[in-house]
C-alpha cells in the first residue's frame, strides 16, 4: 500500500509517499519512494521535491492556497511517466480534543468534529482541514483518507495529571484539560528507543524530550504518556523558540494593563515574541544563540534559561516515574545541539544519569547512545519520524475496515 503522508501548517505542506509492508508492529516496515514540501504558501512560495529514480526539484512556485500547493505535489507524483499510485492518504491533525483519541477514516461528519475544534488550535486545525479537502477534492472518493491526531497519544495521562486546579464545573463545561502535544514525535521516540533496544514498548520507561522550536516533555511508563509539558494548548511548558512556556498567569492582565494592550494582545506576544526570541533579541534559532553563547549575554541568558527549563522538567518527570530506564533527545535541537543536551543533562549525576562527552559532541541527527559506559540511565538522541507513525496508524486503521 502506497500512502501520500500529508502535514499542513499555516503556510507550509510537507508530504512523503511511503510504501507499507507491514503495519502491525510499533513501527511501520517501510520505503519512502517520495518527500517534499511547499513553503510559504501565498507570498513567494518555494518547493522541494524528491524521490527514488528522480532529480530532486526545486524552485519558486505560484501557488495562492493549500489546494493548489496539494494538486502540484499530486501533479509532481504522477508527472514524468512515473504517475506514482497513491492507496490512501494519512493526515496529521494537531488537534483532536476528546472528541478524536485515536486515529479515524474521515468523512464528512469527522471534518465537521474537526472544524469545531479550530478554536483550541487556531493556527493548525484549519490548516490541516484546508490540506484534508484539497486531497478530496483532487483524488476523489476512490482514496480513502484518515486523520492522525497529535494529541491522541496523551489520551492516557492520568486524571490527576490532566485536571487544572480551577473551579471544576469550569473545566467541564469548557473541556478545560492537558491535552499535550507533539504526541506522534513522542510515539515515534519511544517505540524507536524499544526497537533499538530490542525490547517490548510496553516495557519501556522513559523521559522524552523534544526540542525543536516548539518543545515538549513527555513522561512515558510501560509505553504509554502519564504526564506531559504542553497543556490546554502548546504555549504551556518549556521554552520554545518564540513561545514563553510556563508563567505566573497574574502577568498576562498585568502586562496589558502596564502596556495598555488588551490580554489578546499578551497572548500573541507569549506565543510569537517571547522564549529563546524573547529573552535574546537576536533569533529564535539555537544554532545562532549557541554560536553566540560566549560573546553575545542575551543569547547566553537565552541558551541558560531554555537548558535550565529543561533540566528542571526531566527531574520533575523522574520523580513522576519513580525512576526511568532512559532519557531521549530528539527534534531540530534535541537531535542537532550537544552544547544543549550537555547543559540539560549537567548535575544529574544523583540520578545515575552521565554523559559520554565525545559520544554526545559527535553524535548528530542520527539514532545513537550518548551516555557513558557507567551510567545508570541510558540517554539517547532518535532522529524523530513522525510520518512513520501516520502511515502505520493510516494502515492499521484501514486494515480494520
Amino acid at each position: 500500500m502506497n500512502i501520500l503522508v500529508i502535514n499542513s501548517g499555516s503556510s507550509t505542506v510537507k508530504f512523503q509517499v511511503i510504501e507499507t509492508t507491514d503495519a502491525t508492529g510499533d513501527l511501520l516496515r517501510q520505503q519512502k519512494l517520495a518527500r517534499g514540501l511547499v513553503d510559504r504558501i501565498g507570498a513567494g512560495a518555494s518547493y522541494r521535491f524528491e524521490g527514488l529514480g528522480r532529480s530532486t526539484q526545486s524552485g519558486s512556485l505560484p501557488v495562492g492556497n493549500h489546494e493548489e500547493a496539494v494538486r502540484s505535489i499530486i501533479h509532481w507524483l504522477r508527472s514524468d511517466g512515473h504517475d506514482l499510485a497513491l492507496d490512501a492518504v494519512g493526515h496529521r491533525v494537531v488537534h483532536g480534543g476528546d472528541e478524536f483519541l485515536g486515529p479515524v477514516r474521515i468523512d464528512d461528519g469527522v471534518i465537521s468534529k474537526i472544524e469545531a475544534l479550530n478554536e483550541l488550535a487556531p493556527l493548525h486545525n484549519p490548516a490541516a482541514l484546508s490540506g484534508i479537502r484539497a486531497a478530496q477534492k483532487i483524488l476523489g472518493a476512490a482514496v480513502p483518507m484518515v486523520a492522525v491526531f497529535d494529541t491522541s497519544f496523551h489520551h492516557t495521562i492520568p486524571e490527576q495529571a490532566a485536571t487544572y486546579a480551577i473551579p471544576y464545573e469550569l473545566s467541564q463545561k469548557h473541556k478545560i484539560s492537558r491535552y499535550g502535544f507533539h504526541g506522534l514525535a513522542h510515539q515515534y521516540d519511544i517505540a524507536r528507543y524499544a526497537d533499538l533496544n530490542g525490547k517490548p514498548v510496553a516495557q519501556v520507561r522513559a523521559v522524552t524530550l523534544h526540542l525543536g522550536n516548539g518543545c515538549s516533555a513527555t513522561a512515558i511508563r510501560n509505553g504509554q504518556a502519564v504526564d506531559t509539558s504542553m497543556g490546554f494548548t502548546p504555549l504551556e511548558g518549556l521554552v520554545m523558540g518564540t513561545r514563553s512556556g510556563d508563567l505566573d498567569p497574574a502577568l498576562v492582565n498585568y502586562l496589558a494593563r502596564k502596556e495598555s494592550v488588551t490580554a489578546v494582545d499578551i497572548e500573541d506576544m507569549l506565543n510569537k515574541r517571547s522564549g529563546l526570541l524573547g529573552l535574546s533579541g537576536l533569533s529564535n534559532d539555537m544554532r545562532e544563540l549557541t554560536a553566540a553563547y560566549d560573546k553575545n549575554p542575551r543569547a547566553r541568558l537565552a541558551v541558560d534559561v531554555f537548558c535550565h527549563r529543561a533540566r528542571k522538567y526531566l527531574g520533575a518527570y523522574l520523580a513522576v516515574l519513580g525512576g526511568a530506564e532512559a532519557v531521549i533527545f530528539s527534534g531540530g535541537i534535541g537531535e542537532n545541539s550537544p552544547l544543549v543536551r550537555e547543559k540539560i543533562c549537567a548535575g544529574m549525576e544523583w540520578c545515575g544519569l552521565t554523559l559520554d562527552p565525545s559520544a554526545n559532541a559527535t553524535v548528530i541527527g542520527t539514532d545513537s547512545r550518548i551516555s557513558a559506559p557507567d551510567s545508570t540511565l541510558d540517554v539517547w538522541v532518535i532522529h524523530t519520524d513522525e510520518e512513520n507513525i501516520i502511515a502505520r496508524e493510516t494502515a492499521r486503521v484501514l486494515q480494520r475496515r
